[in-house]
């Protein structure tokens, strides 16, 4: 009869499974919710925290007082060293006034009072430099003094020809100079691309036979070989020339003479030094 009851009847058994699953959402979501139980461990915790607090305080205020005596000891000797110092500036100040004694004021002259005389003495006149000068220049003897006076004597005419006489001996000397020192010789640098007739052309002879070429003011310089295609490389070479005995035509002439190795020769660079 019972069962059958409690069949029929609408009963949650499994209601603590639901709150215990919506208690641990809630905490992920907002923190641990404090339930009676839970209240009551924490004040039973609370009840039997005041002993261990009360050693953390006195920890705390052994610390403070090591601190604090620490510090007291920082502040004497700061006031010993103020009181050391204020007693030295006092040595000092009284040291310095007794070698620099204040000076003594000035005496006053008093000077005894002339006698009055019966009538004034008669003021003079005073002129100054520049008036005086200015008095003398307007007056005619001046004028004839200045006349009298020779700007260009026979003294300073001798000391002029002298001058002349030197400067015209120092020209000399530095023309004399000059021209016997030698003039800036012109030079050129030259690249030649010398270029065979094949590629059975013995590169090694044709360079041998250019650099035979000998000319005053003619030096060769380094050479290399370079690529033209189908297996010919053509010659490079450089030279230094006075542009003033060795020309580029002169230079074409003499290695287009060895008909056997060359072909052409052209200038791939020219510049001057």
């Amino acid at each position: 009869m019972a069962t059958n009851f409690l069949v029929h009847e609408k009963i949650w058994f499994d209601k603590f499974k639901y709150d215990d699953a919506e208690r641990r959402y809630y905490e992920q979501m907002n923190g641990p919710i404090f339930s009676p139980s839970c209240q009551q461990s924490a004040s039973s915790t609370s009840s039997a925290g005041p002993s261990g607090d009360q050693n953390e305080l006195v920890a705390r205020i052994v610390s403070l007082e090591a601190e604090n005596q620490s510090l007291r000891s920082v502040v004497t000797e700061l006031q010993l060293a103020i009181s050391r110092l204020e007693t030295r500036l006092c040595v000092l100040e009284k040291a310095s006034t007794s070698h620099h004694p204040s000076p003594t004021p000035p005496t006053q002259h008093v000077t005894p009072m002339k006698k009055a005389e019966p009538f004034p003495a008669p003021l003079r006149k005073v002129e100054l430099p520049a008036a005086s000068l200015a008095k003398r220049a307007d007056s005619p003897a001046a004028e004839d003094e200045d006349d009298d006076i020779d700007l260009f004597g026979s003294d300073d005419e001798e000391e002029d020809q002298e001058a002349a006489r030197v400067r015209e001996e120092r020209l000399r000397q530095y023309t004399e100079k000059k021209s016997k020192k030698p003039g800036l010789i012109a030079k050129s640098s030259i690249l030649l691309d010398v270029k065979p007739w094949d590629d059975e052309t013995d590169m090694a002879k044709m360079e041998e036979r250019v650099r035979t070429i000998q000319m005053d003011g003619l030096v060769w310089g380094a050479s290399k070989l370079v690529p033209v295609g189908y297996g010919i490389k053509k010659l490079q070479i450089q030279c230094v020339v006075e542009d003033d005995k060795v020309g580029t035509d002169i230079l074409e002439e003499e290695i287009t003479k060895f008909e056997d190795y060359v072909q052409s020769v052209d200038i791939a660079a020219f510049n001057k030094i």
